[in-house]
């Protein structure tokens, strides 16, 4: 097992406790919040979900360049007579690998199916029909809203709710549905909704969503934040639009009619179906007076600082993975001087052998292998038989001597 394996998989499952945290305060910041504005809402979703991406990233650099320092490569077979709590971690380190296999799979498995959904977008920009009436239709909305640049319009068949894709060249995808059976003022309304994701960039921060979904897929504070996210979104877009066609009462009635079809869009892109419907509806026909949260969140502002503090303080005091893992020391007095061969020592040859080999629990190595060849055969077979004579003070993980590779150089060279 590598540095990176024996890293990673203690980062994947140090999430687990790390995760729950996260939504612990998280739950208990957004439950202060409920009669703030969404913004404020939207952006303590926001930061937590960062935090589950961050928190695992710096263990990861962390726990990686101390297991590469430690340089131990743990066997498979580990010594049995261990007690409790170095038994139990030791069995962990010995299922890594099945962990971050499994763990690899699925992430690998979720990419694809986010990369058919970039596809399927894609596809449908190219495919969709355009309107040019309605397109001059999303323009105004657009300039009313702010917005600048071009926001393409396509009209696609299967499609249940209007779809909003795209950074740098957005797209706004219509149902085929919506054009025929809704009124226009309604349908601009719908439309008003979309360009406000595109006005505030929304389709990035998507896009970091399915990022952080895809690593961090199986810890439910994951996706609970995700859905958080999108429900707090579609109340600003909601609000935006209401704003630029100055109907609240218009955006619900769509909202009310949107209600009625099946949703199915890809979790790539933005929809105006996303979220809770009938609360936005409720949102936007009765909305409730907001005030800012901020001065009332400052006691659990102060708790996740406690924490944090804790944490920081706990990982300064408790022995890091270079210690955990202390890497097999050689004995150079026990290592006898290797003999040249003559025919080489006539011949005046020199190089440098890399050998790999193995240092057992007890110290010595039970076989080595030529890495790099010095050129030279009798060179490389000497210093093979100079190694084997060398004992060493044993790997410990734990605390517990284990088998390693090591690897060495010997260089012949004359003076």
């Amino acid at each position: 097992m590598n540095a990176l394996e024996f890293a990673l998989g203690w980062t994947l499952l140090h999430f687990l406790w790390q995760g729950a945290l996260i939504g612990a305060i998280s739950a208990l910041l957004l439950g202060l919040m409920r009669k703030a504005p969404a913004t404020q809402r939207y952006t303590v979703a926001c930061a937590a979900q960062l935090a589950c991406l961050a928190w695992p990233v710096l263990g990861l650099l962390h726990d990686w360049q101390a297991a590469a320092d430690a340089n131990a490569i743990v066997a498979a077979g580990m010594a049995a007579a261990v007690i409790s709590n170095r038994h139990l971690l030791l069995g962990i380190d010995a299922q890594l690998p099945l962990l971050v296999g499994a763990w690899a799979l699925c992430a690998f498995a979720l990419t694809v199916r986010s990369a058919f959904g970039l596809g399927w977008i894609a596809c449908a920009r190219r495919t969709g029909r355009v309107d040019a009436a309605l397109q001059a239709r999303l323009s105004r909305l657009a300039l009313r809203l702010g917005i600048r640049r071009l926001v393409e319009l396509r009209i696609v068949d299967a499609l249940a709710s209007p779809i909003t894709a795209g950074w740098l060249r957005p797209v706004v995808l219509v149902p085929a549905s919506l054009v025929s059976g809704m009124p226009p003022a309604l349908l601009d309304a719908l439309l008003a909704h979309e360009l406000a994701h595109v006005r505030r960039y929304d389709y990035l921060v998507n896009l970091l969503q399915n990022t952080i979904e895809i690593l961090l897929f199986y810890h439910p504070v994951v996706w609970w934040l995700s859905r958080r996210i999108r429900q707090e979104r579609e109340l600003i877009a909601d609000a935006m639009a209401a704003g630029a066609t100055g109907e609240p009462q218009r955006l619900a009635q769509a909202l009310s009619e949107l209600e009625k079809l099946q949703f199915a869009a890809p979790r790539m892109a933005l929809g105006a179906g996303d979220g809770d419907l009938l609360a936005r509806i409720r949102h936007l026909v009765l909305p409730q007076p907001q005030v800012s949260a901020w001065k009332s969140l400052l006691p659990a502002l102060c708790v996740t600082a406690a924490c944090l503090t804790a944490y920081a303080q706990a990982r300064t005091d408790t022995p890091n993975a270079s210690a955990e893992r202390r890497p097999a020391i050689v004995d150079f007095t026990s290592c006898s001087k290797p003999e040249w061969p003559k025919s080489d020592l006539r011949a005046e040859h020199t190089g440098t052998v890399t050998l790999e080999f193995m240092v057992a629990t007890s110290g010595a190595v039970t076989g080595s292998r030529v890495v790099r060849s010095s050129g030279h055969p009798g060179l490389d077979k000497a210093a093979q038989a100079g190694i084997g004579k060398c004992h060493f003070k044993p790997a410990r993980v734990r605390g517990v001597p284990v088998a390693t590779a090591q690897k060495m150089q010997y260089v012949w060279t004359l003076k």
